[in-house]
């Protein structure tokens, strides 16, 4: 089967291909397909992922799986949340997002975060509802960025029981625990009693 991962981001759609292969389905990130991200304007991660989906699928014609997901700090009334990938400005880049929120705890004790992600599974051919699954992943922002593997914020999220950073732990770690990898098993549970 045809599926799109509702993203243009290359190392998400690597995430999902590799967390989703017991469904042996073909997946195409929305670049591959041409079809441009819509416009985010859910209040939360479950409306922003199922925007993304029904957008996918309508345009392809295909099933679509969408992720929406963020890093919540506790110190910040859970922001950036839902803004994560735009903390810094529409475009901003990862580096310029982590400066911002190290920037924004520079004087803060309490550093307490979760990434969390929400997966919708949208079939344009089904009446049924879509599927769906959230995920999370407990841990602090560090207090400087390390490590090289892995994008977003993984380079100031420190797991303390690793005692490392997301980017230092590797690609191996991330598939097993991260937010998006808890959603996906969930999910992935899900999709495989439907088949």
């Amino acid at each position: 089967m045809k599926v799109v991962i509702a993203t243009s981001n290359q190392g998400k759609l690597k995430e999902f291909e590799t967390l989703l292969e017991p469904l042996n389905w073909q997946f195409y990130s929305l670049q591959d397909l041409g079809i441009d991200s819509p416009i985010e304007d859910g209040a939360t991660f479950y409306e922003n992922a199922l925007i993304k989906a029904k957008h996918a699928a309508t345009l392809s014609g295909f099933p679509a799986i969408a992720d929406d997901s963020g890093l919540c700090v506790d110190s910040l009334n859970g922001a950036p949340g839902i803004k994560s990938a735009r903390y810094a400005g529409e475009n901003s880049s990862d580096a310029n997002n982590n400066l911002k929120l190290l920037n924004s705890l520079e004087n803060e004790r309490q550093r307490n975060a979760a990434f969390v992600a929400c997966l919708v599974f949208f079939d344009p051919n089904s009446d049924g509802d879509p599927l769906s699954a959230e995920g999370r992943l407990e841990g602090e922002i560090a207090k400087n960025s390390k490590g090289k593997d892995g994008f977003g914020y993984d380079p100031i999220f420190f797991i303390s029981d690793e005692n490392k950073t997301l980017a230092e732990l590797g690609k191996d770690y991330k598939n097993k625990n991260s937010h998006r990898a808890k959603a996906t098993k969930i999910l992935l549970k899900k999709l495989l009693k439907q088949k």
